[in-house]
């Protein structure tokens, strides 16, 4: 919470209390991708910044398409002005998100090949980059479970130095993850992405 909206809560607790209710309400009524959308671009009309990281990833969590969260952007053009448009843009392209990139834009999802099965070690963790992502593999019992090293807050990528026996912790925020099931145990309330794996002719595959 900003400093001037904490001031409000502390000093105006009942008027910031009905606005809050009202603002939440009214959002009752929206689809989840539509809400979604609707509060990334209130995020780049006051330019916030982590805000817009934050719910950047939420709108795609909630099923919006990379390209029509550009398109929400881009219709908002005439009110926000040029300016706050590429000032988004260019954070967008900051955070490196694979789906974002020119060449995958559009394309459905397909499968990427990780790495040799047998490089795998059962019960441990193993980190490596596949096709521009970076993942974090947990084999048991046969199941290979393939994670995103990005973090679901704002897409901090988590290098693979924070992770501690089966504890993975994002330097940024400090949400941790159990890397065995993908799990926010600490301060957030989002797993870590789980990508769907498969072994074929001896080798892992992930599809994104």
């Amino acid at each position: 919470m900003s400093d001037a909206l904490d001031y409000l809560v502390r000093t105006r607790p009942e008027a910031m209390k009905a606005y809050l209710k009202f603002v939440k309400e009214t959002g009752k009524s929206l689809d989840p991708k539509t809400r979604a959308l609707i509060t990334v671009i209130t995020k780049v009309a006051t330019q916030t910044e982590g805000g817009f990281r934050q719910y950047l990833v939420r709108a795609l969590q909630a099923g919006c398409a990379p390209g029509e969260i550009l398109d929400a952007i881009l219709h908002a053009f005439p009110a926000l002005g040029l300016t706050k448009i590429v000032w988004a843009v260019e954070i967008l392209l900051d955070m490196d998100l694979p789906e974002f990139r020119a060449e995958n834009l559009g394309a459905e999802k397909r499968w990427h090949e990780v790495r040799a099965a047998d490089r795998i070690p059962e019960g441990e963790i193993t980190y490596c980059d596949a096709d521009g992502r970076s993942l974090f593999i947990y084999r048991t019992n046969g199941e290979f479970r393939v994670y995103d090293s990005r973090c679901p807050h704002q897409v901090t990528n988590i290098p693979h130095l924070a992770l501690e026996g089966l504890r993975l912790t994002c330097p940024k925020h400090h949400w941790a993850f159990d890397i065995t099931t993908g799990a926010c145990i600490e301060k957030g309330d989002r797993p870590l992405k789980r990508f769907e794996a498969k072994i074929e002719n001896g080798k892992l595959y992930a599809k994104w």
